[in-house]
């Protein structure tokens, strides 16, 4: 006997009568636990991602494969984080609590804090120099400051801007190969500058300083650490700027506002970008000035991320971009993120005769186009060549365009298939289309589609078949749902001379059947389906109440208010199978749902459900089991509610 959780006792639940119910709630993509990501994270050494979540007050941590590993908790409004060079420390800039804490990577426990004084609220962060520094504040109070870890005991430091008045707290940025520099920027004000300091004496000074145009939305230092790729506002390209003099190297063109960027160990410069029009969102640049970017596009509901949520790999071979936001962000890891993807058509005429000759044409386009006389490998499939059978190359023409003539020898469905093999640069491609090869299509049917049945009831099947040439052969086929029961043959015979071939099952399941005409020389194969649905067997028994008797026309149970209902179902038996006990209570002057829950049926097909007592007098309410198909553990027969019980409780 089980006891229903949701109204432990009946007084439990007309104590709050007005419940509600609550419902029932892919390179790689996953969904990720992560509602904004302002900062991301890759370590190399220990192969995981940090992404750090201000609004849930956590970094969530995982490998490469978007899997969590764990989750760091307590970090109110946590903002930008910093890996050490060897990767054996992860700092994060806890912008709630005041203060920056430092986590062992090796064992994701906190082995440190470091306070930055009352309401400093910092939340950029880079190393360099031995020193960790940070931005902090808020709009004009913003400052720059630094943590001395080479201290034997830390030590704090603010006001550190060398005279510079931040709009906002300085987005920070440093290379390890090149300690005496900080890259500070500032993203509050469309006059901003980007600001270099030499810090090799240990207090910055500022090197170079050039406005911009500020909002930056994302920045990232090349290898070499003398220059920095910025992805800024109403810009449609990434701009490169030379560390020493400020100056534009180059810039990256995008089709729309850059969000953030990633610059791999090799140089290579990834971007993700608005991508209002769902055309690519994700651009890496791997090339020379003149080779186009390789284009992804990750997500067709792209949201603008204000914060760092794309990075390279360690190694630079994977990529690896947060798209969405709250509760639909996913994560992508791209594996050959500098290859191009390579749009290949194949189309072929959608209906041609049996050995005639037809056309197939195609095309193969690439933002890196593909040369001339590119070999494509072409198969054709068909009746006599199941496993397919080569046609040979043929060459990729100017334009990217491509034309062959074939002859089909067979008739039916002939499907063409072109594949590129892909190269240094290319993803390799396929593409295929059919075409429809004159032959006579009989008429071939099946009755009963669609139709429920009681539990148990024998139905007569009949698939008819017309007109054909010499074979008048056909099998049925039976599909009961569930693993257990195989698709079998049923019944295979010669129509008679209607055209019909008859069968009788016994519905005790949901079953599809297949009528199949194995086609002949002037007719093709044919096969229909028949679904049919069956119910289960259900009913509800009460005991323990004293009497039953009329409420209008109405059968009720009486039972004592402080008597607990039992409740025994008895439903058709299947492995895992669950009964859903439904209970509603009377109230001002309508029947309102109290409490679902499922309970599992023995193997005798019986669930006995202690549903409690009222407590009080007066109080009418009903009950009924139902298989609700997928829910109740299985889906091999059609959804059936049993009968309403109903209940009144007395003094």
């Amino acid at each position: 006997m089980r006891t229903l959780p949701a109204a432990t006792a009946l007084a439990v639940l007309f104590s709050s009568v007005a419940l509600v119910a609550t419902p029932a709630y892919a390179d790689t993509t996953r969904p990720i636990a992560v509602s904004d990501a302002d900062d991301t994270v890759v370590d190399g050494v220990h192969q995981r991602l940090y992404f750090s979540d201000r609004y849930q007050n956590k970094i969530v941590v995982t490998d490469y494969t978007g899997t969590v590993v764990t989750t760091l908790t307590g970090l109110p409004q946590v903002r930008d984080l910093e890996l050490s060079p060897d990767s054996g420390t992860l700092y994060a800039a806890v912008h709630g609590a005041d203060k920056i804490v430092a986590f062992d990577t090796a064992t994701l426990t906190q082995t440190a804090e470091y306070p930055t004084g009352d309401r400093t609220i910092p939340s950029r962060l880079a190393l360099a120099g031995g020193k960790l520094w940070f931005g902090y504040g808020d709009q004009w109070d913003s400052g720059l400051g630094a943590v001395d870890l080479t201290a034997e005991t830390p030590t704090v430091t603010l006001d550190l801007a060398a005279g510079h008045d931040w709009a906002s707290p300085p987005m920070l940025y440093a290379d390890p190969d090149n300690a005496g520099t900080l890259l500070a920027l500032d993203g509050g004000i469309s006059s901003a500058p980007i600001v270099v300091y030499d810090i090799s004496s240990g207090t910055p000074v500022v090197r170079v300083s050039a406005e911009k145009g500020g909002f930056y939305n994302d920045a990232a230092l090349t290898p070499d650490g003398q220059s920095v790729v910025v992805a800024g506002p109403g810009k449609r390209a990434l701009t490169e700027y030379r560390l020493s003099d400020l100056e534009q190297v180059r810039t990256y063109p995008v089709p729309d506002e850059p969000e953030t960027v990633s610059v791999a160990a090799d140089g290579t410069v990834a971007a993700t970008v608005l991508d209002v029009d769902d055309l690519g969102d994700t651009y890496v640049f791997s090339g020379g000035p003149d080779r186009p970017a390789s284009i992804r596009n990750l997500s067709h509901n792209w949201m603008p991320w204000f914060g760092h949520s794309m990075s390279w790999s360690a190694d630079g071979g994977k990529l690896f971009v947060l798209s969405g936001s709250n509760d639909s962000t996913r994560f992508h890891a791209v594996d050959e993120p500098r290859k191009y993807l390579g749009t290949l058509k194949v189309d072929a005429p959608a209906t041609a005769a049996r050995a005639k000759s037809l056309t197939v044409k195609g095309s193969l386009a690439s933002a890196l186009a593909l040369p001339a006389g590119t070999p494509l490998n072409v198969t054709r499939t068909d009746i006599e060549s199941p496993g397919g059978k080569s046609l040979g190359t043929k060459a990729l023409g100017t334009g990217g365009t491509f034309s062959f003539t074939d002859v089909p020898p067979a008739g039916g469905k002939v499907k063409y298939t072109v594949s590129y093999a892909g190269d240094a640069s290319h993803i390799a491609a396929t593409a295929s289309d059919t075409v429809d090869v004159s032959r006579a299509t009989p008429t071939l049917t099946l009755n009963n589609n669609g139709k429920v049945y009681a539990h148990g009831t024998d139905v007569d099947f009949a698939a008819h078949l017309g007109t054909t040439y010499k074979n008048r052969t056909v099998e049925i086929w039976a599909d009961p749902y569930g693993a257990d029961k195989p698709k079998r043959l049923v019944k295979k015979g010669t129509v008679n001379a209607n055209g019909n071939l008859w069968v009788t099952l016994d519905m005790s399941r949901d079953t599809t059947l297949t009528a199949v005409f194995a086609g002949d020389a002037r007719y093709a194969p044919r096969s229909v389906k028949s679904t049919a649905y069956a119910k289960v067997r259900v009913s509800t028994a009460l005991s323990k109440h004293y009497k039953t008797g009329k409420i209008g026309s109405t059968t009720y149970h009486y039972f004592h208010k402080n008597t607990d209902v039992i409740s025994t179902t008895t439903m058709s038996y299947h492995t895992g199978r669950k009964q859903r006990l439904e209970l509603q209570v009377y109230y001002d002057g309508r029947w309102v749902s109290g409490a679902t829950e499922y309970f599992a049926l023995g193997t005798n097909g019986k669930s006995v459900v202690n549903l409690g007592h009222s407590g009080r007098s007066g109080i009418r309410a009903r009950v009924r089991s139902s298989y609700i198909n997928g829910t109740s553990g299985d889906t091999v027969n059609s959804t059936t509610h049993g009968a309403w019980k109903y209940i009144y409780f007395s003094n």
